[in-house]
């Protein structure tokens, strides 16, 4: 998968906590348990993953979308 980044840095919108995650690559990942307040994260409305919401990096599926879209734009 050239040009995908697998890892993101999640922060915790309850306790400012950081943490370094790898993404799977297969689906987009609904919760994640925060390691210092145990705060259960989800997904703000309109994204597909608690990467999107909280991460440095969005989710390797959004981020395969929006390659093809610029490889698109710039064909055409």
């Amino acid at each position: 998968m050239t040009g995908i980044e697998l890892i993101s840095e999640l922060t915790c919108p309850q306790c400012g906590h950081k943490s370094s995650e790898t993404m799977p690559t297969d689906n987009c990942q609904y919760y994640h348990e925060c390691q210092n307040c145990g705060a259960l994260l989800k997904p703000e409305r309109g994204d597909c993953c608690v990467f999107c919401s909280y991460g440095t990096v969005p989710c390797p599926p959004v981020q395969k979308a929006r390659m093809a879209s610029r490889q698109r734009a710039c064909c055409q």
